[in-house]
Protein backbone atom coordinates (compact mmCIF):
# COMPACT_ATOMS: atom_id res chain seq x y z
CA UNK A 1 0.00 0.00 0.00
CA UNK A 2 1.23 3.49 -0.85
CA UNK A 3 1.89 5.91 2.00
CA UNK A 4 1.07 9.58 1.44
CA UNK A 5 2.38 12.06 4.01
CA UNK A 6 1.38 15.71 4.06
CA UNK A 7 3.84 18.08 5.75
CA UNK A 8 1.94 19.83 8.50
CA UNK A 9 4.42 21.85 10.46
CA UNK A 10 3.38 25.44 11.14
CA UNK A 11 4.98 26.54 7.85
CA UNK A 12 3.12 23.90 5.84
CA UNK A 13 -0.22 24.66 7.48
CA UNK A 14 0.19 28.39 6.87
CA UNK A 15 0.87 27.63 3.19
CA UNK A 16 -2.33 25.58 2.92
CA UNK A 17 -1.31 22.02 3.82
CA UNK A 18 -4.49 21.48 5.84
CA UNK A 19 -6.64 22.06 2.76
CA UNK A 20 -4.37 19.78 0.72
CA UNK A 21 -4.80 17.02 3.32
CA UNK A 22 -8.59 17.41 3.32
CA UNK A 23 -8.71 17.28 -0.50
CA UNK A 24 -6.55 14.14 -0.59
CA UNK A 25 -8.60 12.48 2.14
CA UNK A 26 -11.84 13.13 0.25
CA UNK A 27 -10.40 11.95 -3.10
CA UNK A 28 -8.94 8.75 -1.63
CA UNK A 29 -12.19 7.93 0.18
CA UNK A 30 -14.33 8.67 -2.87
CA UNK A 31 -12.31 6.31 -5.09
CA UNK A 32 -11.60 3.80 -2.29
CA UNK A 33 -7.91 3.84 -3.20
CA UNK A 34 -5.25 1.61 -1.56
CA UNK A 35 -3.31 4.46 0.04
CA UNK A 36 -2.58 5.38 3.65
CA UNK A 37 -2.80 9.13 4.32
CA UNK A 38 -1.04 10.71 7.31
CA UNK A 39 0.69 13.89 8.43
CA UNK A 40 4.30 14.66 9.19
CA UNK A 41 6.26 17.64 10.46
CA UNK A 42 8.43 20.15 8.64
CA UNK A 43 11.20 18.58 6.54
CA UNK A 44 12.97 21.95 6.60
CA UNK A 45 12.18 23.00 3.02
CA UNK A 46 9.82 25.78 4.10
CA UNK A 47 10.30 27.58 0.78
CA UNK A 48 8.54 24.71 -1.06
CA UNK A 49 5.51 24.20 1.19
CA UNK A 50 2.98 22.62 1.02
CA UNK A 51 4.95 19.36 0.59
CA UNK A 52 3.45 15.90 0.00
CA UNK A 53 5.65 12.79 0.18
CA UNK A 54 4.55 9.55 -1.49
CA UNK A 55 6.29 6.37 -0.30
CA UNK A 56 6.03 3.55 -2.81
CA UNK A 57 7.99 0.78 -1.16
CA UNK A 58 11.58 2.03 -0.89
CA UNK A 59 10.97 4.82 -3.38
CA UNK A 60 10.14 8.36 -2.30
CA UNK A 61 8.38 10.85 -4.55
CA UNK A 62 8.44 14.35 -3.10
CA UNK A 63 5.83 16.78 -4.38
CA UNK A 64 6.21 20.50 -3.69
CA UNK A 65 3.98 23.59 -3.72
CA UNK A 66 0.98 21.27 -3.80
CA UNK A 67 -2.47 22.84 -3.99
CA UNK A 68 -5.85 21.23 -3.11
CA UNK A 69 -6.71 20.95 -6.79
CA UNK A 70 -3.63 18.73 -7.24
CA UNK A 71 -5.35 15.97 -5.26
CA UNK A 72 -6.89 14.69 -8.49
CA UNK A 73 -3.44 14.39 -10.09
CA UNK A 74 -2.08 12.53 -7.07
CA UNK A 75 -4.96 10.05 -7.07
CA UNK A 76 -4.35 9.47 -10.78
CA UNK A 77 -0.84 8.34 -9.86
CA UNK A 78 -2.18 6.07 -7.11
CA UNK A 79 -4.51 4.44 -9.63
CA UNK A 80 -2.10 4.15 -12.55
CA UNK A 81 1.40 4.11 -11.04
CA UNK A 82 2.44 6.45 -13.85
CA UNK A 83 4.97 8.94 -12.44
CA UNK A 84 4.65 11.12 -15.54
CA UNK A 85 1.37 12.57 -14.23
CA UNK A 86 3.30 14.01 -11.24
CA UNK A 87 6.01 15.64 -13.33
CA UNK A 88 4.97 19.25 -12.65
CA UNK A 89 4.82 18.64 -8.90
CA UNK A 90 8.03 16.70 -8.34
CA UNK A 91 10.83 18.48 -6.52
CA UNK A 92 13.73 19.49 -8.75
CA UNK A 93 17.22 18.06 -8.38
CA UNK A 94 18.47 21.51 -7.48
CA UNK A 95 15.97 21.86 -4.63
CA UNK A 96 16.59 18.27 -3.48
CA UNK A 97 20.21 19.26 -2.91
CA UNK A 98 18.95 21.45 -0.03
CA UNK A 99 18.58 18.26 2.04
CA UNK A 100 21.31 16.21 0.38
CA UNK A 101 23.96 18.64 1.63
CA UNK A 102 22.89 18.36 5.25
CA UNK A 103 23.70 15.97 8.10
CA UNK A 104 20.55 15.50 10.16
CA UNK A 105 20.73 14.31 13.76
CA UNK A 106 18.46 16.59 15.80
CA UNK A 107 16.15 16.75 12.78
CA UNK A 108 16.61 13.09 11.82
CA UNK A 109 12.90 12.21 11.95
CA UNK A 110 11.34 15.61 11.29
CA UNK A 111 9.32 15.46 8.09
CA UNK A 112 9.59 11.67 8.05
CA UNK A 113 7.53 10.28 10.94
CA UNK A 114 3.97 11.07 11.99
CA UNK A 115 4.56 13.25 15.07
CA UNK A 116 1.24 12.15 16.53
CA UNK A 117 2.04 8.42 16.32
CA UNK A 118 4.12 6.72 19.00
CA UNK A 119 4.21 3.57 16.88
CA UNK A 120 5.82 5.49 14.01
CA UNK A 121 8.41 6.99 16.37
CA UNK A 122 9.26 3.56 17.80
CA UNK A 123 9.51 2.09 14.30
CA UNK A 124 12.20 4.70 13.60
CA UNK A 125 14.22 3.85 16.71
CA UNK A 126 12.38 5.86 19.32
CA UNK A 127 13.02 4.94 23.00
CA UNK A 128 15.68 2.34 22.14
CA UNK A 129 18.36 4.63 23.58
CA UNK A 130 16.32 5.17 26.74
CA UNK A 131 16.04 1.41 27.20
CA UNK A 132 19.79 1.05 26.69
CA UNK A 133 20.52 3.81 29.21
CA UNK A 134 18.30 2.61 32.05
CA UNK A 135 18.85 -1.14 31.63
CA UNK A 136 22.49 -1.38 30.54
CA UNK A 137 24.25 1.79 31.73
CA UNK A 138 24.80 3.58 35.00
CA UNK A 139 24.02 7.31 35.22
CA UNK A 140 27.76 7.96 35.33
CA UNK A 141 28.26 5.99 32.12
CA UNK A 142 25.56 8.02 30.41
CA UNK A 143 27.26 11.25 31.46
CA UNK A 144 30.63 9.90 30.27
CA UNK A 145 29.12 9.11 26.85
CA UNK A 146 27.79 12.65 26.59
CA UNK A 147 31.23 13.91 27.64
CA UNK A 148 32.88 11.84 24.92
CA UNK A 149 30.49 13.28 22.34
CA UNK A 150 31.48 16.86 23.10
CA UNK A 151 27.83 17.93 22.99
CA UNK A 152 27.49 21.55 24.06
CA UNK A 153 24.27 23.36 24.87
CA UNK A 154 22.53 24.46 21.67
CA UNK A 155 20.61 27.29 23.33
CA UNK A 156 23.33 29.84 22.75
CA UNK A 157 25.97 29.65 25.48
CA UNK A 158 27.58 26.46 24.18
CA UNK A 159 28.32 25.18 27.68
CA UNK A 160 29.36 21.47 27.90
CA UNK A 161 26.23 19.41 28.48
CA UNK A 162 28.00 16.68 30.44
CA UNK A 163 29.37 19.22 32.92
CA UNK A 164 25.91 20.57 33.75
CA UNK A 165 24.52 17.06 34.08
CA UNK A 166 27.38 15.98 36.31
CA UNK A 167 27.08 19.05 38.53
CA UNK A 168 23.36 18.43 39.03
CA UNK A 169 23.96 14.72 39.76
CA UNK A 170 26.62 15.47 42.36
CA UNK A 171 24.61 18.22 44.08
CA UNK A 172 23.26 17.22 47.45
CA UNK A 173 19.59 17.34 48.31
CA UNK A 174 16.45 16.65 46.38
CA UNK A 175 14.18 16.22 44.69
CA UNK A 176 16.05 17.06 41.51
CA UNK A 177 14.47 18.49 38.38
CA UNK A 178 15.26 18.32 34.69
CA UNK A 179 13.91 21.24 32.64
CA UNK A 180 13.76 21.85 28.91
CA UNK A 181 13.99 25.46 27.80
CA UNK A 182 11.62 25.65 24.79
CA UNK A 183 11.04 29.38 25.22
CA UNK A 184 12.35 30.16 21.75
CA UNK A 185 11.97 33.92 21.39
CA UNK A 186 14.57 35.15 18.89
CA UNK A 187 13.05 36.89 15.85
CA UNK A 188 13.68 34.61 12.88
CA UNK A 189 14.32 31.46 14.95
CA UNK A 190 12.08 28.38 14.74
CA UNK A 191 14.39 25.41 15.29
CA UNK A 192 12.91 24.25 18.61
CA UNK A 193 9.35 24.66 17.35
CA UNK A 194 10.10 22.47 14.32
CA UNK A 195 11.61 19.71 16.47
CA UNK A 196 8.65 19.59 18.84
CA UNK A 197 6.12 19.74 16.00
CA UNK A 198 7.96 17.16 13.91
CA UNK A 199 9.47 14.72 16.43
CA UNK A 200 8.25 15.31 20.00
CA UNK A 201 9.37 11.84 21.09
CA UNK A 202 13.02 12.75 20.38
CA UNK A 203 12.70 15.53 22.95
CA UNK A 204 10.91 13.32 25.47
CA UNK A 205 13.45 10.52 25.11
CA UNK A 206 16.42 12.87 25.41
CA UNK A 207 14.94 14.44 28.53
CA UNK A 208 14.22 11.09 30.14
CA UNK A 209 17.83 10.03 29.55
CA UNK A 210 18.98 13.30 31.09
CA UNK A 211 16.66 12.82 34.05
CA UNK A 212 18.10 9.33 34.60
CA UNK A 213 21.63 10.72 34.42
CA UNK A 214 21.13 13.44 37.04
CA UNK A 215 18.70 11.50 39.25
CA UNK A 216 15.58 13.57 38.57
CA UNK A 217 12.10 12.19 39.14
CA UNK A 218 10.33 14.99 37.27
CA UNK A 219 10.94 16.48 33.82
CA UNK A 220 9.35 19.76 32.75
CA UNK A 221 9.12 21.39 29.33
CA UNK A 222 8.84 25.18 29.53
CA UNK A 223 7.44 26.14 26.13
CA UNK A 224 6.17 29.46 24.82
CA UNK A 225 2.37 29.61 24.62
CA UNK A 226 2.65 31.04 21.10
CA UNK A 227 3.49 27.51 19.90
CA UNK A 228 0.00 25.93 20.10
CA UNK A 229 0.68 23.17 17.55
CA UNK A 230 3.92 22.20 19.27
CA UNK A 231 2.16 22.06 22.64
CA UNK A 232 -0.71 20.00 21.22
CA UNK A 233 1.60 17.41 19.68
CA UNK A 234 3.84 17.30 22.73
CA UNK A 235 0.83 16.73 25.01
CA UNK A 236 -0.31 13.82 22.84
CA UNK A 237 3.20 12.36 22.71
CA UNK A 238 3.50 12.53 26.51
CA UNK A 239 0.12 10.85 26.95
CA UNK A 240 1.05 8.03 24.55
CA UNK A 241 4.48 7.59 26.12
CA UNK A 242 2.88 7.34 29.57
CA UNK A 243 0.39 4.75 28.35
CA UNK A 244 3.24 2.72 26.87
CA UNK A 245 5.27 2.85 30.09
CA UNK A 246 8.09 5.08 28.82
CA UNK A 247 7.06 7.76 31.34
CA UNK A 248 6.01 7.03 34.89
CA UNK A 249 6.90 4.37 37.44
CA UNK A 250 9.63 1.74 36.98
CA UNK A 251 10.49 2.54 33.37
CA UNK A 252 11.52 -0.64 31.49
CA UNK A 253 11.09 -2.53 34.76
CA UNK A 254 13.90 -0.67 36.51
CA UNK A 255 14.04 1.49 39.63
CA UNK A 256 14.02 4.61 37.45
CA UNK A 257 10.76 6.54 37.63
CA UNK A 258 10.09 9.94 36.07
CA UNK A 259 7.00 12.03 35.52
CA UNK A 260 6.63 14.57 32.73
CA UNK A 261 4.71 17.82 32.34
CA UNK A 262 4.45 20.99 30.26
CA UNK A 263 4.45 24.60 31.42
CA UNK A 264 3.30 27.17 28.85
CA UNK A 265 5.12 30.47 29.27
CA UNK A 266 3.73 33.88 28.37
CA UNK A 267 6.34 34.63 25.75
CA UNK A 268 8.76 36.85 27.68
CA UNK A 269 12.13 36.82 25.90
CA UNK A 270 13.99 37.17 29.19
CA UNK A 271 12.64 33.75 30.24
CA UNK A 272 15.11 32.25 27.81
CA UNK A 273 17.63 32.99 30.58
CA UNK A 274 17.55 29.94 32.81
CA UNK A 275 17.09 31.60 36.18
CA UNK A 276 14.33 33.88 34.84
CA UNK A 277 12.70 30.75 33.41
CA UNK A 278 12.85 29.13 36.85
CA UNK A 279 11.23 32.18 38.45
CA UNK A 280 8.41 32.00 35.90
CA UNK A 281 8.07 28.25 36.43
CA UNK A 282 7.56 28.91 40.14
CA UNK A 283 4.76 31.38 39.37
CA UNK A 284 6.82 34.52 39.84
CA UNK A 285 7.54 37.32 37.37
CA UNK A 286 10.27 36.19 34.96
CA UNK A 287 13.36 37.99 36.27
CA UNK A 288 16.91 36.60 36.52
CA UNK A 289 18.52 35.63 39.78
CA UNK A 290 22.02 36.46 40.83
CA UNK A 291 24.50 33.64 40.17
CA UNK A 292 26.01 31.83 41.99
CA UNK A 293 24.33 29.71 43.18
CA UNK A 294 23.79 28.09 39.80
CA UNK A 295 20.68 26.01 39.03
CA UNK A 296 22.68 22.77 39.32
CA UNK A 297 22.93 23.50 43.04
CA UNK A 298 19.87 25.69 43.62
CA UNK A 299 17.35 25.91 40.81
CA UNK A 300 13.63 25.12 40.67
CA UNK A 301 12.23 25.55 44.20
CA UNK A 302 15.90 26.00 45.16
CA UNK A 303 16.56 22.33 44.46
CA UNK A 304 19.25 20.92 42.14
CA UNK A 305 18.06 21.43 38.55
CA UNK A 306 19.39 21.03 35.05
CA UNK A 307 18.25 23.12 32.08
CA UNK A 308 19.01 22.48 28.40
CA UNK A 309 17.20 23.53 25.26
CA UNK A 310 15.20 21.43 22.80
CA UNK A 311 17.94 20.89 20.24
CA UNK A 312 20.39 19.75 22.91
CA UNK A 313 18.01 17.05 24.14
CA UNK A 314 17.11 16.04 20.56
CA UNK A 315 20.74 14.92 20.06
CA UNK A 316 20.97 12.77 23.17
CA UNK A 317 19.26 9.56 22.02
CA UNK A 318 21.26 9.53 18.78
CA UNK A 319 24.50 9.87 20.75
CA UNK A 320 23.67 6.94 23.04
CA UNK A 321 22.64 4.74 20.13
CA UNK A 322 25.58 5.59 17.86
CA UNK A 323 28.22 6.38 20.45
CA UNK A 324 29.76 9.61 21.66
CA UNK A 325 32.74 9.15 19.37
CA UNK A 326 30.51 9.19 16.26
CA UNK A 327 29.12 12.58 17.28
CA UNK A 328 32.56 13.85 18.25
CA UNK A 329 33.92 12.86 14.82
CA UNK A 330 31.82 15.65 13.29
CA UNK A 331 32.66 19.30 13.72
CA UNK A 332 35.79 21.17 14.77
CA UNK A 333 38.20 20.75 17.64
CA UNK A 334 36.23 23.05 19.93
CA UNK A 335 32.72 22.55 18.55
CA UNK A 336 31.49 19.02 18.02
CA UNK A 337 28.53 17.53 16.18
CA UNK A 338 25.93 19.29 14.09
CA UNK A 339 23.98 22.53 14.48
CA UNK A 340 20.53 23.49 13.25
CA UNK A 341 20.04 26.93 11.70
CA UNK A 342 16.89 28.75 10.65
CA UNK A 343 17.39 30.67 7.41
CA UNK A 344 15.17 33.73 7.02
CA UNK A 345 15.27 37.15 5.38
CA UNK A 346 16.44 37.79 1.82
CA UNK A 347 17.40 34.15 1.22
CA UNK A 348 16.20 32.11 -1.75
CA UNK A 349 15.64 28.89 0.17
CA UNK A 350 14.34 29.78 3.59
CA UNK A 351 13.93 26.97 6.10
CA UNK A 352 15.83 24.71 8.46
CA UNK A 353 19.39 23.54 7.86
CA UNK A 354 21.41 21.08 9.95
CA UNK A 355 25.09 20.92 9.16
CA UNK A 356 28.26 19.65 10.87
CA UNK A 357 30.18 22.33 12.74
CA UNK A 358 33.10 23.44 10.61
CA UNK A 359 31.12 24.42 7.53
CA UNK A 360 31.36 28.07 6.55
CA UNK A 361 28.69 30.76 6.43
CA UNK A 362 29.09 30.71 2.64
CA UNK A 363 28.31 26.97 2.61
CA UNK A 364 25.05 27.52 4.44
CA UNK A 365 23.85 30.74 2.81
CA UNK A 366 24.89 30.16 -0.79
CA UNK A 367 25.53 26.44 -1.29
CA UNK A 368 22.56 25.14 0.70
CA UNK A 369 20.36 28.23 0.98
CA UNK A 370 20.70 29.14 -2.69
CA UNK A 371 21.93 32.69 -2.13
CA UNK A 372 19.88 35.83 -2.46
CA UNK A 373 16.25 35.79 -3.57
CA UNK A 374 16.51 39.37 -4.77
CA UNK A 375 18.61 40.88 -7.54
CA UNK A 376 20.63 42.75 -4.91
CA UNK A 377 23.96 41.61 -3.51
CA UNK A 378 24.46 39.95 -0.13
CA UNK A 379 25.29 42.49 2.57
CA UNK A 380 25.37 40.66 5.89
CA UNK A 381 23.86 38.04 8.15
CA UNK A 382 22.55 38.61 11.65
CA UNK A 383 23.55 35.63 13.79
CA UNK A 384 22.05 34.82 17.16
CA UNK A 385 19.06 37.15 16.95
CA UNK A 386 18.91 40.24 19.21
CA UNK A 387 21.70 38.76 21.33
CA UNK A 388 23.98 38.24 18.35
CA UNK A 389 25.76 40.38 15.84
CA UNK A 390 25.94 41.16 12.18
CA UNK A 391 28.60 39.51 10.04
CA UNK A 392 29.38 41.27 6.70
CA UNK A 393 30.14 39.71 3.31
CA UNK A 394 33.90 39.92 3.93
CA UNK A 395 33.48 37.20 6.57
CA UNK A 396 31.42 34.74 4.54
CA UNK A 397 34.20 32.16 4.77
CA UNK A 398 34.15 32.20 8.57
CA UNK A 399 33.96 28.68 9.97
CA UNK A 400 30.83 27.90 11.94
CA UNK A 401 31.95 27.11 15.45
CA UNK A 402 31.63 28.90 18.76
CA UNK A 403 35.13 30.41 18.82
CA UNK A 404 35.28 31.57 15.19
CA UNK A 405 31.88 33.25 15.26
CA UNK A 406 32.65 34.88 18.58
CA UNK A 407 35.79 36.40 17.04
CA UNK A 408 33.61 38.29 14.54
CA UNK A 409 31.68 39.95 17.37
CA UNK A 410 28.61 37.78 16.74
CA UNK A 411 27.52 34.59 18.49
CA UNK A 412 26.06 31.33 17.25
CA UNK A 413 23.13 31.72 19.62
CA UNK A 414 20.29 29.29 19.21
CA UNK A 415 20.78 29.26 15.44
CA UNK A 416 18.86 32.08 13.78
CA UNK A 417 20.31 33.46 10.54
CA UNK A 418 18.67 36.59 9.14
CA UNK A 419 20.04 37.27 5.66
CA UNK A 420 20.26 40.89 4.45
CA UNK A 421 20.91 42.42 1.04
CA UNK A 422 22.03 45.88 -0.03
CA UNK A 423 18.58 47.36 0.54
CA UNK A 424 18.95 46.83 4.29
CA UNK A 425 19.99 49.83 6.36
CA UNK A 426 22.33 48.56 9.05
CA UNK A 427 21.52 51.42 11.43
CA UNK A 428 17.83 50.62 11.04
CA UNK A 429 18.58 46.94 11.58
CA UNK A 430 20.40 47.66 14.85
CA UNK A 431 17.47 49.85 15.87
CA UNK A 432 15.02 47.01 15.15
CA UNK A 433 16.80 44.61 17.49
CA UNK A 434 17.20 47.31 20.17
CA UNK A 435 13.47 47.95 20.03
CA UNK A 436 12.97 44.27 20.72
CA UNK A 437 15.41 43.97 23.64
CA UNK A 438 14.21 47.25 25.17
CA UNK A 439 10.63 45.97 25.24
CA UNK A 440 11.72 42.55 26.52
CA UNK A 441 13.95 43.82 29.33
CA UNK A 442 12.54 42.69 32.65
CA UNK A 443 13.68 45.97 34.24
CA UNK A 444 15.47 44.41 37.21
CA UNK A 445 18.85 46.05 36.59
CA UNK A 446 19.53 49.67 35.66
CA UNK A 447 22.14 48.83 33.01
CA UNK A 448 19.57 46.99 30.90
CA UNK A 449 16.39 48.85 31.83
CA UNK A 450 17.79 52.33 31.21
CA UNK A 451 20.84 51.60 29.09
CA UNK A 452 19.03 49.85 26.25
CA UNK A 453 16.46 52.65 26.15
CA UNK A 454 19.22 55.27 25.83
CA UNK A 455 20.76 53.24 22.99
CA UNK A 456 17.40 53.09 21.25
CA UNK A 457 16.89 56.84 21.62
CA UNK A 458 20.24 57.58 19.98
CA UNK A 459 19.63 55.14 17.12
CA UNK A 460 16.17 56.61 16.57
CA UNK A 461 17.64 60.12 16.35
CA UNK A 462 20.19 58.95 13.80
CA UNK A 463 17.55 57.25 11.63
CA UNK A 464 15.34 60.34 11.85
CA UNK A 465 18.12 62.52 10.47
CA UNK A 466 18.88 64.15 13.82
CA UNK A 467 22.17 62.42 14.54
CA UNK A 468 25.08 64.55 15.66
CA UNK A 469 28.85 64.39 15.98
CA UNK A 470 29.92 62.14 18.82
CA UNK A 471 26.87 59.84 18.61
CA UNK A 472 28.92 56.89 17.37
CA UNK A 473 31.42 57.21 20.19
CA UNK A 474 28.57 57.64 22.67
CA UNK A 475 26.94 54.45 21.40
CA UNK A 476 30.19 52.51 21.75
CA UNK A 477 30.80 53.76 25.29
CA UNK A 478 27.24 53.05 26.39
CA UNK A 479 27.31 49.58 24.83
CA UNK A 480 30.42 48.69 26.77
CA UNK A 481 28.97 49.87 30.06
CA UNK A 482 25.78 47.88 29.53
CA UNK A 483 27.73 44.70 28.69
CA UNK A 484 29.84 45.07 31.82
CA UNK A 485 27.04 45.87 34.27
CA UNK A 486 23.89 44.06 33.12
CA UNK A 487 22.68 41.27 35.39
CA UNK A 488 21.85 38.60 32.82
CA UNK A 489 22.54 37.53 29.25
CA UNK A 490 19.76 39.67 27.79
CA UNK A 491 21.40 42.93 28.83
CA UNK A 492 24.95 41.67 28.41
CA UNK A 493 24.35 40.79 24.75
CA UNK A 494 21.79 43.47 23.78
CA UNK A 495 24.54 45.84 22.54
CA UNK A 496 25.94 43.25 20.10
CA UNK A 497 23.89 44.32 17.03
CA UNK A 498 24.95 47.94 17.62
CA UNK A 499 28.63 47.17 18.18
CA UNK A 500 28.93 44.88 15.16
CA UNK A 501 27.15 47.25 12.78
CA UNK A 502 29.40 50.09 13.94
CA UNK A 503 32.42 47.82 13.56
CA UNK A 504 31.62 46.71 10.02
CA UNK A 505 29.34 49.45 8.68
CA UNK A 506 30.63 52.60 10.35
CA UNK A 507 30.40 54.44 7.02
CA UNK A 508 26.62 54.04 7.09
CA UNK A 509 26.41 55.60 10.54
CA UNK A 510 28.60 58.47 9.36
CA UNK A 511 26.45 59.00 6.26
CA UNK A 512 23.35 59.22 8.43
CA UNK A 513 24.97 61.67 10.85
CA UNK A 514 27.22 63.82 8.67
CA UNK A 515 25.49 63.74 5.30
CA UNK A 516 21.91 63.20 6.50
CA UNK A 517 21.71 60.37 4.01
CA UNK A 518 20.69 56.70 4.23
CA UNK A 519 22.85 54.76 1.73
CA UNK A 520 20.35 51.88 1.65
CA UNK A 521 17.42 54.21 1.09
CA UNK A 522 15.45 52.70 3.96
CA UNK A 523 15.22 55.50 6.53
CA UNK A 524 12.18 57.51 5.49
CA UNK A 525 13.39 60.77 7.04
CA UNK A 526 16.59 60.66 4.98
CA UNK A 527 15.22 59.91 1.52
CA UNK A 528 13.29 61.83 -1.10
CA UNK A 529 11.69 61.01 -4.43
CA UNK A 530 12.31 62.98 -7.58
CA UNK A 531 11.34 62.59 -11.24
CA UNK A 532 14.01 62.61 -13.93
CA UNK A 533 12.70 65.02 -16.60
CA UNK A 534 14.70 63.21 -19.29
CA UNK A 535 13.03 59.87 -18.56
CA UNK A 536 9.50 61.08 -17.75
CA UNK A 537 7.02 60.54 -20.60
CA UNK A 538 4.28 62.60 -19.00
CA UNK A 539 1.86 59.67 -18.71
CA UNK A 540 0.44 61.08 -15.42
CA UNK A 541 0.10 57.64 -13.82
CA UNK A 542 2.30 58.63 -10.86
CA UNK A 543 0.14 61.70 -10.25
CA UNK A 544 -3.02 59.63 -10.26
CA UNK A 545 -1.59 57.14 -7.78
CA UNK A 546 -0.12 59.69 -5.34
CA UNK A 547 -2.34 59.57 -2.21
CA UNK A 548 -1.53 63.15 -1.14
CA UNK A 549 -1.43 65.02 -4.44
CA UNK A 550 2.30 65.77 -4.23
CA UNK A 551 2.87 65.22 -7.97
CA UNK A 552 1.85 67.78 -10.59
CA UNK A 553 2.39 68.43 -14.27
CA UNK A 554 0.84 68.32 -17.72
CA UNK A 555 0.22 65.23 -19.80
CA UNK A 556 3.09 64.48 -22.21
CA UNK A 557 5.38 66.83 -20.25
CA UNK A 558 7.68 65.99 -17.30
CA UNK A 559 5.95 65.83 -13.92
CA UNK A 560 7.46 67.04 -10.63
CA UNK A 561 7.19 66.06 -6.96
CA UNK A 562 6.69 68.63 -4.20
CA UNK A 563 9.01 67.42 -1.39
CA UNK A 564 7.07 69.45 1.20
CA UNK A 565 3.91 67.45 0.46
CA UNK A 566 5.42 64.04 -0.38
CA UNK A 567 4.97 61.39 2.35
CA UNK A 568 7.59 59.11 0.74
CA UNK A 569 5.24 56.15 0.35
CA UNK A 570 6.98 55.08 -2.88
CA UNK A 571 3.80 54.39 -4.86
CA UNK A 572 4.98 56.70 -7.64
CA UNK A 573 8.16 54.64 -8.13
CA UNK A 574 6.19 51.40 -8.04
CA UNK A 575 3.81 52.42 -10.86
CA UNK A 576 6.27 54.26 -13.12
CA UNK A 577 6.86 52.16 -16.24
CA UNK A 578 9.81 54.19 -17.47
CA UNK A 579 12.07 54.29 -14.40
CA UNK A 580 11.70 58.05 -14.19
CA UNK A 581 10.92 58.17 -10.46
CA UNK A 582 14.04 57.79 -8.37
CA UNK A 583 14.65 57.45 -4.65
CA UNK A 584 17.61 59.61 -3.63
Amino acid sequence: MLEIKVGQGSCGISAGAGKVYDALQAAIAEKNLPAKLSVTGCIGMCFLEPIVDIYNGDKLLRLVKVMPEDAETITQYVESGDEAVLEKLLVSEQDSAFLDKQTRIALRNCGIIDPESLADAVAHGGYAALKKAVTAMTPEQVIDEIKTSGLAGRGGAGFPTWFKWNAARQSEGGPKYLICNADEGDPGAFMDRAVIEGDPHALIEGMLIGAYAIGAAEAIVYVRAEYPLAIKRLEKAIAEAKAAGYIGEHIFGTDFSCDFRIKAGAGAFVCGEETALIESLEGQRGMPRLKPPFPAASGYWHKPSNINNVETFANVAWILQNGGEAFCAMGTEGSKGTKVFALTGKIRKGGLVEIPMGKTLRDVIFDIGGGMRTDKAFKGVQLGGPSGGCVPKEYLDTVIDYKALSATGAIMGSGGMVIMDESTCMVQMAKFFLEFTTKESCGKCVACRIGTRRLLEILTRICDGEGKEGDIELLEDLCQRIKENALCGLGQTAPNPVLTTIRYFRDEYEAHIKEKRCPAGECTALIRYEIDPESCRGCSLCSKKCPVGAISGEVKKPFTIDPAVCIKCGQCADVCRFGAVRKV
